[in-house]
């Protein structure tokens, strides 16, 4: 896939100011805390890995936006600038790992024991 190459300067403004105090958020979340999961209500896949983090006894901490009702647009926001398309987005140690699915299986490798280590 090729990247966008360029972006008028005005265009690149209004992306940068979409939502800007939920990036705000969860950037410093993700700066601040080891595991960060940014999910949505209703979402299976959001639950599944805060009781996969709950019952390792991994602190973490869960930011939700809306669900699929509401929310669209932070949530739109946030993906724009993680570049992952799904949620939950899983944070280690300041990286994007993945979603559920990535989670579970750093888990069950006992690689995430490993990065929350170093």
């Amino acid at each position: 896939m090729s990247a966008l190459v360029k972006i008028h300067p005005k265009a690149q403004s209004a992306r940068e100011a979409f939502h800007s105090s939920v990036i705000s958020e969860v950037s410093a979340a993700v700066e601040k805390e080891a595991v960060v999961v940014v999910g949505m209500a209703w979402n299976p896949f959001c639950s599944k890995a805060v009781k996969l983090l709950t019952e390792k006894g991994i602190a973490h901490r869960y930011l939700e936006y809306g669900n699929y009702l509401s929310g669209w647009k932070p949530r739109l926001a946030i993906k724009m600038w993680s570049g992952w398309p799904t949620f939950p987005q899983v944070f280690v140690k300041g990286a994007l790992i993945g979603g559920f699915n990535d989670l579970k299986a750093l888990a069950d490798s006992g690689e995430l024991a490993t990065l929350l280590k170093g």
